[in-house]
C-alpha cells in the first residue's frame, strides 16, 4: 500500500496457541485502496473467512502472508510477484477508526510480527555485558 500506512493496531503475540492476542497488524487504509503482495509467492487461499474476503500467499521458506478484508481478489493458485496487486481493501474490517487492512504472517503454526515484512522494525544490536 502506498504511501506507507500508519499502524492502527500492533502485533500482540498470544502466550499460547489459542491464547488471546492480535496475530497480525492493522494498517490504516481507504476503501478500494490497492493491496500488494509483500513478496513473490503462490496464492493458497482466496475466499471468505468469517464474512471477510481474505487472501493467503505462500512465499519461499514456508512463510505465509494473509490479507483481509479484500475485494476483487486474485484467484487461488495464482502466482504473484513481489508488489503485485492481490486485491483492494473491502468492507467488513474490524477497525473502529475506519477502514484498515489486517496483515498476518506466519511460518507453520508460528505467527510472526508482520512489520518484519514491511521494514517497520528497526533492529538494534547491543553490546554483550560481562
Amino acid at each position: 500500500m502506498e504511501p506507507r500506512p500508519a499502524v492502527q493496531r500492533a502485533f500482540d503475540p498470544p502466550e499460547s496457541r489459542y491464547g488471546r492476542g492480535h496475530r497480525g497488524l492493522d494498517l490504516k487504509a481507504t476503501d478500494g485502496q490497492s493491496v500488494h503482495a509483500v513478496d513473490a509467492g503462490t496464492v493458497t487461499h482466496s475466499g471468505m473467512v468469517a464474512g471477510r474476503g481474505t487472501v493467503t500467499v505462500r512465499h519461499a521458506g514456508g512463510l505465509e502472508s494473509t490479507y483481509e478484508p479484500l475485494e476483487d481478489r486474485v484467484a487461488t493458485g495464482s502466482v504473484v510477484s513481489s508488489g503485485a496487486v492481490i486485491g483492494v481493501v473491502g468492507e467488513g474490517g474490524h477497525c473502529a477508526e475506519g477502514p484498515c487492512l489486517h496483515l498476518g504472517a506466519r511460518v507453520g503454526e508460528d505467527y510472526l510480527d508482520p512489520r518484519l515484512l514491511l521494514g517497520h522494525v528497526r533492529i538494534v544490536l547491543l553490546p554483550l555485558l560481562d
